[in-house]
């Protein structure tokens, strides 16, 4: 195994005197700072990413001088917002009303979109901008756009969680792809890692893309890089893609470290959970800065564990549907009720679309609650609930048939099952459709 050796001053970020604040269940980090020495300064144009369906768009949408003037003088570059396609679709079909649900970080462009589609969509149509949180595509609301009168629902930032035969619409997902540099990429790897290291990248989907171009960069000159790059897979995801749930079970044999290419740390933690025995690292394709990532796994293990042990001598269980678009999946959370219900458990049905330590604080008589939501919320926030707060896949282990993950060695020595991290991987508890 090629010993990995940071080469750069790591640095301690945490401030020193500020008071403690209650803050969600994470690991450290080490910031590895650029000095400016390096020798990083391949720089280009980032390019629009190819997307296949372009092929059948016809050329009075792709060759129009206005749409493409106003494409490139009112969004960003490197950011594909996939417009073209947006307009070919609703002109194909005659949508009248078209929903635009995205991330937080994506809404300062949602008035600029709206406004391209209605001068450009070729027949009168209206946009109505979904403003509500949105974490994920587990939170695409076709069930508000239909109410709205809406035809089609455009989700940006997200691939598709919920099948599209099972929503309420059509959809349309635009994964925004963002182009960066990615001869900084790897040339970050090469100065960080020794010749014949074995490395596995992942991130989220806006950067699949460069994930791939980075590794096909690197295996062409691999007498130069001298790295053994992999992407692997967790279907049904795209090679590479994580979600903060969702992450690839890797072999710990196969490989040296895992490197994830995106912006924080929370999908990131997904994969340091899922593989508790891999070092793991973080690119920042914004700040272009390269950290080693740790996790307090035996800490998160210990945390999960009391309270799965706690709701086993629960007397009365309450059991939360999330309404936040379609982060409550039913069958899952009639299988879980199935399980109180064998057990004798009386329970209380809830439907919350946020889940927070005041709201539960209400519940008095209720002695432990299972969220069929999202799973992180109680790996990251559980510590700050007066009472167990359960996963679908804890509940499982608590009041089903599924087996407690082993002790933290065993795992990092490839002798036991963790914690899994398979919420929508292809048989996930967030993939049982009914």
């Amino acid at each position: 195994m090629a010993s990995v050796e940071l080469r750069r001053q790591i640095v301690d970020s945490r401030p020193s005197d500020e008071p403690p604040v209650q803050r969600r269940f994470a690991g450290r980090k080490a910031r590895v700072n650029q000095d400016g020495s390096k020798a990083f300064i391949t720089t280009r144009i980032p390019r629009k990413s190819k997307v296949p369906l372009f092929n059948q768009i016809p050329p009075e949408i792709l060759d129009d001088p206005d749409l493409a003037s106003a494409i490139s003088s009112l969004l960003p570059a490197n950011y594909d917002f996939e417009i073209h396609k947006c307009i070919w679709n609703i002109r194909r079909h005659k949508y009248k009303r078209v929903a635009l649900q995205m991330p937080e970080g994506l809404l300062i462009f949602a008035c600029v979109i709206s406004d391209i589609i209605e001068r450009f969509a070729g027949h009168e149509v209206s946009c109505v901008i979904m403003g509500d949180v949105t974490y994920g595509a587990c939170c695409i609301d076709d069930f508000t756009a239909k109410a709205l009168g809406c035809d089609l629902l455009i989700h940006y930032a997200h691939s598709c969680l919920v099948p599209v035969d099972l929503t309420q619409m059509r959809i349309l997902y635009v994964f925004v792809s963002i182009a960066i540099n990615e001869q900084h990429l790897i040339a970050t790897l090469k100065e960080n890692f020794d010749r014949g290291t074995r490395l596995t990248l992942v991130g989220t989907i806006q950067f699949n893309g460069a994930l791939h171009a980075a590794r096909n960069a690197a295996m062409s000159a691999a007498d130069d890089i001298g790295l053994d790059i992999q992407i692997p897979q967790i279907s049904p995801l795209s090679r590479g893609e994580i979600l903060g749930c969702t992450a690839p079970k890797i072999d710990p044999s196969a490989t040296d470290a895992i490197v994830y290419v995106g912006d924080g740390r929370f999908h990131l933690e997904a994969a340091m959970i899922q593989n508790p025995g891999i070092a793991a690292y973080r690119y920042d394709p914004y700040s272009r800065k390269f950290t080693n990532e740790e996790y307090e796994h035996g800490e998160m293990l210990h945390v999960r564990y009391d309270a799965i042990e706690a709701a086993k001598s629960a007397r009365r269980v309450g059991l939360i549907l999330g309404a936040l678009g379609r982060q409550g999946n039913y069958a899952t959370f009639d299988k879980i009720r199935g399980y109180l219900v064998n057990r004798g458990i009386d329970y209380t049905l809830l439907l919350l679309s946020e889940i927070f330590p005041q709201k539960l604080a209400e519940f008095e008589h209720l002695d432990a609650f299972v969220q069929v939501a999202c799973p992180r919320l109680s790996i990251d926030w559980g510590y700050a609930f007066a009472k167990p707060l359960l996963t679908p896949y804890e509940a499982c282990i608590a009041f089903g048939d599924a087996e407690m993950w082993s002790a933290l060695d065993a795992v990092v020595g490839g002798q036991g099952e963790g914690y899994r991290m398979d919420y929508y991987a292809k048989d996930g508890l967030g993939r049982t459709f009914s």
